[in-house]
């Protein structure tokens, strides 16, 4: 059986320098599903002409940038991650050998076999984030799935969490013993009786 190989990481796109090259639907696209998640996360969009909604996120995300201009090699630099998603295959192709030259993880839209990384379904409430993956197999699955989660989760889990974390600081003892105490509180979240 086929397995899923991915490891699931959760970025602080406010930290790291991120490249869109692309700016009609598929970069609105991109653009959104990061901003979703991360609202000051800092991308630059590079492209020759804007999606109208693009330039909209970008006037309401300050930490939005559009150049508008053809992909040149030099606008990798300082970069940590890229996303290609022009109507280009030519551009896109250029645009990922030029990253994985820089030792950049990059994402060329739909195109599996020029990933390095895939955009997931992801689940927000409050502090509590969920990522799934198909392993690029079944965007729509991972939807659906993010759908269900959405619905399942109950509105006040943040709250739950929130109390947790205060409680976790009151805590004595050594690691094992803080983990144990934890993992007691917590056992009801597993054990539905």
């Amino acid at each position: 059986m086929e397995q899923n190989e991915l490891y699931p990481i959760f970025l602080k796109l406010h930290n790291l320098n991120v490249l869109i090259v692309g700016g009609g639907n598929v970069g609105l696209e991109k653009l959104s599903f990061l901003l979703k998640s991360s609202p000051n996360a800092n991308v630059e969009v590079v492209a020759p002409n804007f999606h109208v909604e693009i330039k909209v996120l970008a006037e309401n995300h300050p930490s939005v940038k559009l150049t508008e201009a053809k992909f040149k090699k030099k606008m990798l630099k300082k970069r940590h991650m890229v996303i290609a998603c022009t109507d280009d295959l030519e551009v896109n192709k250029r645009v990922y050998d030029l990253a994985r030259k820089r030792y950049l993880i990059c994402n060329i839209a739909d195109t599996p076999n020029l990933c390095d990384y895939y955009l997931g379904g992801i689940v927000t409430k409050g502090n509590v984030k969920i990522a799934i993956s198909t392993n690029g197999k079944s965007p729509t699955t991972a939807k659906r799935l993010r759908e269900f989660f959405e619905e399942v989760i109950p509105e006040d889990i943040n709250k739950m969490v929130e109390n947790l974390n205060e409680y976790r600081k009151t805590l004595k003892g050594d690691f094992e013993d803080k983990v144990k105490k934890m993992n007691e509180i917590t056992a009801s979240l597993k054990n539905k009786e």
